[in-house]
């Protein structure tokens, strides 16, 4: 039997949901998009994280076996927006792998082959694991988390004075239109709440638990994320567009040995949280493969891809920046579709949030420039080819709405 969640494991396990490697990478690739401005964009997707936070956690409890965010979807908007969602989640999982593991890479080497090779072999070992069914515990998933929050604290408090005013200025160097496209690359940092939503049937009390648990998890990832955005700025300024920024506020912090604690916290989170990632995509293999064995073509299919892309990174033909862009792009489509579903399933102010939230992912989904074709083509694929076909997670009873506690 699952054992039930207290407000403090609970807590825990939606913070590490959201926090991950893109803290490794995010800030400084927004910074070189707006410059100081991207605190703006910052500070904007915190108040959008509240939101999701809010209306998946409404979804879980109204439907606490749907299976994820394609059985709320499947549920709120249809059986073919819940195979796009569905499909769209993978797609995510297998181009965004790769990227995850260049970030990591990026903490360990400095050139770019060098970047493409490490990242290629990190992501090897993610895929031997996730191919012998192996996965973190949940112990070691929030060990990860109390890492990678205790270098951020370390990173920013002992760099802190190197602050400078002049750092600030100018303040959109690029233009206010940047802040919009600053906000789409940092999207994919805010990504996890929608993993943890099927949580809500493991605390004793959710009506009571649940809104303290989201509370304190929204708080503690404002600050982390907020402190680290606001020093990444203040301190390195212009420097601040790097790939490797915590690497930089390390080096500010503890001297020398900075860069060497920064790649061993990337190489374990980038480890933990892409096999945390793929085990969770694999379910939801099972779910559009109406279950059987493990899935070793969507395996295949993540190495092949990542190999291709980390080829092209390392032959010097996409930036990181770019193939940040693509998973986003998707992700965005899966809050956009589970964002129209819970306007669709909720009542009274739940439902109220959910509509900016779909209008404010609407509006980022305009600023992914031609991205945006690969969740459309992903889209159009899946009707094309499910017209008769019913998922097997669509004709499952837990699918149907259950009354909120």
């Amino acid at each position: 039997m699952t054992s039930q969640l207290n407000t403090t494991r609970g807590t825990a396990l939606y913070v590490g949901a959201i926090l991950g490697p893109g803290l490794l990478l995010l800030p400084g690739l927004a910074a070189a998009q707006a410059g100081p401005a991207s605190i703006l964009a910052w500070v904007a997707l915190l108040a959008l994280s509240g939101l999701f936070a809010t209306v998946f956690a409404a979804l879980g409890r109204r439907l606490p076996s749907a299976g994820g965010v394609m059985g709320y979807v499947t549920a709120g908007a249809g059986r073919r927006a819940g195979l796009v969602t569905g499909w769209s989640f993978l797609a995510g999982v297998v181009i965004g792998a790769p990227v995850v593991c260049l970030i990591g890479a990026s903490y360990v080497v400095t050139t770019t082959t060098a970047r493409a090779l490490v990242a290629a072999g990190l992501l090897a070992a993610v895929l031997t694991l996730a191919a012998r069914g192996l996965r973190a515990s949940a112990a070691a998933q929030l060990l990860l988390v109390g890492l990678l929050v205790a270098v951020v604290l370390v990173a920013v408090a002992g760099s802190a004075h190197a602050a400078a005013l002049a750092h600030w200025t100018p303040f959109a160097p690029h233009g206010w239109m940047s802040v919009g496209h600053a906000a789409v690359t940092l999207m994919l940092s805010f990504a996890g709440w929608e993993a943890v939503a099927p949580l809500t049937t493991r605390f004793a009390d959710p009506a009571r638990q649940l809104p303290r648990v989201v509370a304190i998890a929204l708080a503690m990832t404002t600050a982390i994320y907020l402190s680290l955005a606001v020093t990444t700025i203040a301190v390195l300024g212009p420097a601040a567009a790097t790939d490797v920024p915590l690497a930089e506020l390390l080096t500010k912090a503890v001297g020398s040995a900075g860069p060497a604690a920064a790649a061993v916290a990337a190489v374990v989170l980038t480890l933990g949280t892409t096999n945390a990632y793929i085990n969770g995509a694999i379910q939801m293999v099972g779910e559009l493969r109406q279950g059987g064995g493990r899935p070793a073509a969507f395996l295949a299919v993540i190495g092949v891809t990542g190999a291709a892309g980390l080829a092209l990174y390392g032959f010097g033909v996409v930036d990181v920046a770019a193939m940040v862009e693509l998973p986003t792009a998707l992700f965005l489509a899966v809050y956009l579709g589970a964002m129209v579903a819970a306007i669709r399933l909720l009542r009274g102010r739940i439902r109220i949030a959910a509509i900016p939230a779909a209008l404010a992912v609407a509006a980022m989904l305009t600023f992914c420039g031609w991205t945006v074709a690969l969740p459309a083509a992903v889209a159009l694929t899946v009707l094309a080819v499910s017209r008769g076909r019913r998922p097997a997670a669509a004709r499952r009873p837990g699918l149907r709405p259950q009354p909120v506690a």
